[in-house]
């Protein structure tokens, strides 16, 4: 039998919301019973309460293989349905070269499942998972070698969870079914969904790409590599921790929400907002219609600009930076010292330039620009900016 997963113990509000949400709809093969998980305040995820999936029936094991595999192979998969990937058990499978796959199903619900095919090609060391008419209620429980590529495809509504899995390569696409990842670690990350949601939980360590369609949600609880890029359409982008050296996220409607950021970031949208709670390093967010908000805790270059909304620059008072501010209106904060401040106005607009705390007008700058609206600047303290993330 496969070892059930463990739980998420993770412990900021919006993640145990989110954390209802995808435990709700899990699916066990251990002890083939639904076991929905609920914090102990029964949070859900609100903007997503709609689509959160009831708790299940009671679930059986139809069918088990174990096969012997490389221990450095890869995972092809084609489902319609529910598919989690987790690895061996290091005790039990101490060589890891072991594959165990559990396939699980409802009662009644077994449409199709002699189609599951499972196979292992010694040539390709590539073990295969594929099946076009399996019932879609269904469920498969792989337990893979630790370092084992993926490359999933799930059609519908099947959904994919990965967990504590380290690989050179993840490709994952769904349709309209959920992909969760939970501490994945991969030198190249892809995941590409037409409708459904994206979710990070833990750290999801390397190069990232996140392509979500239509209205999918993408939220992630870190994220650290050199690079990433994430993209939605209509969806909400979150992200609580970014560590990179360089990030491009980018929405066509859906609002962007940072916790804390580092390295050199770029924000894109074209109708949504723009949040982030800490800024370490430089950063470049632009929207046309939507507002901007960001406090920037330690400065590289910041530019920020909102061409049909306003931008408000929260900063610590120990900051050394060159400011240029530029809008309808332009409000700095009497808190805020800013030396060798000047203002000109032109057309409809003014611009305030000065310097906070001696800092050279060539390193370290803050450029906003808000031609139909207001940029607001003023001070906030680490711990004020530390409560708002938490």
């Amino acid at each position: 039998m496969l070892s059930p997963s463990s739980g998420w113990g993770l412990g900021c509000l919006w993640l145990r919301q989110l954390r209802v949400w995808a435990g709700a709809g899990r699916w066990a093969c251990g002890t083939c019973q639904a076991r929905p998980y609920s914090s102990s305040r029964g949070e859900r995820w609100p903007e997503s309460e709609a689509e959160v999936p009831p708790p299940g029936p009671a679930r059986r094991t139809l069918k088990e293989w174990t096969l012997l595999v490389s221990p450095f192979g890869r995972l092809w998969s084609r489902l319609p349905c529910h598919l989690a990937v987790r690895p061996l058990d290091p005790l039990t499978y101490p060589d890891g070269d072991r594959v165990l796959v559990a396939l699980c199903s409802v009662e009644g619900g077994a449409l199709g499942l002699d189609s599951l095919q499972v196979e292992y090609d010694e040539t390709l060391q590539e073990m295969a998972i594929v099946s076009d008419t399996i019932d879609p209620r269904a469920s498969v429980e792989v337990n893979a070698p630790l370092k084992f590529d993926l490359n999933i495809k799930s059609s519908g509504s099947g959904y994919v969870k990965v967990e504590n899995i380290e690989c050179d390569n993840c490709k994952i696409e769904t349709e309209q079914g959920t992909c969760v990842l939970q501490s994945v670690k991969s030198q190249n990350l892809h995941v590409q969904t037409k409708g459904g949601k994206v979710i990070c939980l833990g750290t999801v360590y390397g190069n990232t790409d996140i392509h979500a369609s239509d209205k999918s949600i993408v939220m992630v609880d870190k994220l650290q590599g050199s690079s990433v890029n994430i993209s939605t359409e209509d969806g909400l982008l979150r992200a609580k921790y970014l560590y990179t050296e360089s990030s491009l996220l980018s929405s066509a409607a859906g609002d962007i929400t940072l916790g804390s950021v580092h390295g050199n970031i770029t924000l894109q949208s074209k109708m949504g907002n723009i949040t982030v709670d800490s800024s370490s390093g430089c950063l470049k967010a632009s929207t046309h219609q939507g507002a901007i908000d960001v406090y920037v805790s330690q400065l590289g270059k910041v530019e920020l600009g909102s061409h049909k909304g306003s931008v408000i620059i929260k900063v610590p008072s120990s900051l050394q930076a060159h400011l240029q501010l530029s809008g309808k209106e332009v409000d700095v904060n009497s808190e805020v010292h800013v030396q060798e401040m000047a203002e000109a106005r032109k057309d409809d607009g003014v611009t305030i330039t000065g310097l906070m705390n001696q800092a050279s007008k060539n390193e370290k700058w803050i450029k906003a620009d808000a031609p139909k609206g207001t940029v607001s600047f003023r001070r906030q303290s680490w711990f004020q900016s530390l409560k708002l993330q938490n």
